[in-house]
């Protein structure tokens, strides 16, 4: 049992800790991100400073980073030994993962805000509740252009989501981990929150050194 938790938290972590956006912007442009932009890791500031290729690129592989460990760690012996079984083992995945996007052990803890890892969780655990999420996220951008404000709105359709859909004898735990997830994501973007506020967040749209919320 302590073998599979300390596994589970461990491989998840170091999955999550994969900063792509930092590697591919080094391996393609020669570019330390951190150092242009927000100087955040995830695929908006990519995004708006390296082009649309290796923004999109960051944002698949920041998803399956997330979604790869929660898949797959709770069908190996771990996801039977650990406490409360494979489900639990999935939600430590999770969490862990997520995590280690925001505190990359690979690039000094400072990582992302966490939004395409918790998306990549979300669809491997909740693939109900990332539909409507997932739809709330781009109706939100649509209208308005600011992915930091539909990226907040996703992470409250989730929570409310999982909410309503959640079952068993592990709904409370699936209820708490969307509410800790979705808090987590806002309180990740409190400074665009201020910004939306003040009206000086940045809108998005395609292309290098245009797109993108903060």
């Amino acid at each position: 049992m302590i073998a599979a938790v300390a596994g589970t938290l461990l491989v998840s972590y170091l999955c999550g800790s994969l900063p792509w956006g930092l590697w591919l912007g080094r391996w393609f442009r020669g570019v330390d991100v951190r150092t242009v932009g927000s100087g955040n890791l995830g695929a908006t500031n990519v995004l708006r400073s390296l082009g649309r290729t290796l923004g999109v690129a960051t944002l698949v592989l920041d998803m399956a980073k997330g979604a790869l460990p929660v898949a797959l760690l709770p069908r190996t012996a771990w996801g039977d030994a650990f406490p409360g079984g494979p489900f639990a083992c999935g939600i430590a995945a999770a969490v862990a993962a997520v995590l280690g996007h925001m505190f990359t052990v690979f690039a000094g803890f400072r990582g992302g805000k966490g939004v395409a890892t918790t998306a990549g969780v979300v669809l491997a655990l909740f693939p109900a509740a990332f539909g409507l999420a997932a739809l709330a996220f781009v109706l939100v951008v649509a209208r308005w252009r600011y992915i930091s404000l539909g990226s907040i709105v996703a992470a409250v359709v989730f929570a409310a989501a999982v909410a309503v859909l959640a079952r068993g004898p592990l709904a409370g735990v699936q209820r708490g981990f969307a509410l800790a997830i979705a808090a987590l994501v806002v309180l990740r973007h409190r400074d665009n929150i201020a910004r939306l506020r003040q009206g000086t967040e940045r809108r998005f749209s395609w292309g290098a050194g245009r797109a993108g919320a903060r």
